[in-house]
Parts: structure tokens; sequence; C-alpha cells
């Protein structure tokens, strides 16, 4: 019977985000992450054919952990303004309860090396992305958001206004302050009409 493996992917795919949160994509090779863990270097290539595969991996688990809480916050009240508050205030409480993988959304998936990644992998990427931008889009129609202005409103109100309200937070690896997710849906209240309050 062979024995278990001594070192599971999730594992090597936590140490591989504590490097890129750390020090960046760049941070991220095949011989730091058996580093991180104390693996041979034969154990990280067991699982990932290549530093691509890796950059890919530790990329969409992130990115996909993200969606999922991103997509049951927007779906989460039939009230569409409600739904957005609650999108605007997710991307800061998410942030805040997973600060090292907030801080490696923030470089993108070029960043990570998207141009090298496998078919399969750009097609998963390509997947999550299309998901949520049916759903602000479907949203932003909800709202009166229509158009190219309204569907830039409706980015800026949930996503960019929310990352600009934590982004310097994140990047200088200091705590978000509890006023963030007030900021953020007030911040989208305003740009779809609701004013501040």
């Amino acid at each position: 019977m062979p024995r278990p493996p001594r070192f599971d992917t999730g594992e090597l795919l936590d140490a591989a985000v504590l490097l890129a949160a750390d020090g960046g994509p760049a941070a991220v090779t095949m011989s730091a992450v058996a580093q991180a863990v104390g693996a041979p270097s034969g154990s990280v290539y067991h699982r990932f054919t290549g530093r691509p595969a890796l950059l890919a991996e530790v990329w969409l688990r992130t990115v996909e952990g993200f969606q999922e809480g991103y997509l049951a916050a927007l779906d989460g009240d039939p009230d569409p303004r409600q739904a957005a508050r609650a999108g605007a205030r997710h991307v800061v409480a998410w942030s805040r309860d997973h600060p090292r993988e907030a801080a490696l959304l923030l470089y993108g998936a070029e960043e990570f090396g998207r141009s090298g990644w496998s078919e399969e992998h750009r097609e998963r990427a390509d997947r999550g992305n299309g998901r949520v931008f049916a759903r602000l889009h479907e949203l932003g129609t909800a709202v009166g958001a229509t158009g190219p202005e309204g569907r830039d409103r409706i980015v800026l109100a949930l996503i960019d206004l929310p990352l600009a309200a934590i982004r310097r937070y994140l990047r200088a690896g200091l705590p978000l302050p509890p006023h963030a997710e007030d900021l953020a849906e007030k911040s989208a209240a305003a740009l779809l009409g609701e004013g501040t309050a």
C-alpha cells in the first residue's frame, strides 16, 4: 500500500499564498514553496507540472474563494440596491478576513503569468470572471446603470472603489480600519444614486 503524501496540495498552495502576499508573484517559485513547507522539490513537481501551473492554481484557488462569497452577497437580497451594498461590503469584509489572499489578488492574473497558463486554467478563470460580470450586468440593469457609462459605474461602485478603500492598507501590511466596510457601502450607494445615508 503506498504511503499517503506528506505534503498535500492545499498545504503547498497555502505556502504559495504567503510567499505571494509577502513578495509578490516573483516570490512564488517551486523551490521557494518546497522550502517554505520543508518538502523536497519533487513534492511540488509531483502536484504541479511547473511554475505556470503553480501560479495558476494559487491564483485560481484564491480568486474562486473570493468570487463564491461575492456572488452569494450579490444574490443575498432581492432588492438590487441592497444587494449592491452587500457586494461592496463583501469586498472589504473578505479582505479583512483573508488579508494575505486579498494582497495576492491585488496583483492580478497577468502578474501571475496568465499568458503561460494552460488552456484549462485560462478557461476556468474566464468562467469565474464571466459569472461575476454577468451578475454585475444584471444588477446594473435592475438599478438603471446601463450602457457604457452605467457599466463603468457599477464596476466602479462594486469592485474598484471597495478595492481602493483597502489597497494601501493591504500593500503596507496594515489592518483595515474599522470603518472600511461602511465607506465601501456608502460609496456604492452614492454611485448608484442612493446618497450616503
